[in-house]
């Protein structure tokens, strides 16, 4: 099995499209309690919630789907100039520094804000509003695990990379 075709990155490319789905469902949503507003003149505090949760759950189920095609902010302005090798070389050293501690920090200080919200099954402040504000704040730990799994799936692609023996030379593409 080829590193492109890992368990991990079938799985990122399915949230992805998840995330595809979700961004249209919420702009579905989005026009929905537009049109209510303005054309009818009514509203509804649970369609408004929908669209919340539904632009958390595409932010974080993205991110690692993001980074699994490359779309991440980075210092382009030299990497776009080094070569494969020296590429893999900052991934993979920006892996290891920096995505999986931040993933880890991210997991470790949200895992009690989490548990609580769980152990009062909390809802929304709204009575009209969505009863699910646990499971949306369960984000707070899906997000950083999807990343550090694509992290590793991304480190172990620039880990092969580095090891191969062809091209083994760390200079700049021209």
């Amino acid at each position: 099995m080829t590193s492109a075709n890992s368990p991990i990155d079938t799985f990122t490319e399915w949230c992805g499209k998840l995330t595809a789905w979700a961004t249209l469902a919420m702009m579905l949503c989005t026009c929905s309690v537009v049109v209510a507003r303005y054309l009818f003149g009514s509203g509804s505090i649970a369609l408004q919630e929908t669209v919340l949760y539904l632009h958390a759950f595409a932010f974080m189920l993205g991110t690692a789907f993001t980074l699994k095609r490359g779309g991440h902010v980075r210092v382009d302005i030299f990497y776009r100039h080094f070569s494969p090798r020296r590429r893999a070389l900052v991934d993979a050293l920006g892996t290891v520094f920096f995505l999986l501690p931040t993933c880890g920090l991210i997991f470790w200080l949200s895992v009690d804000y989490v548990s609580n919200s769980w152990a009062m099954s909390e809802h929304s402040a709204e009575s009209a509003g969505l009863p699910w504000v646990y499971l949306l704040k369960s984000l707070l730990l899906v997000m950083p695990t999807l990343l550090l799994l694509q992290g590793i799936a991304e480190f172990l692609k620039s880990f092969t990379l580095l090891r191969s023996p062809a091209n083994t030379s760390f200079t700049a593409a021209k």
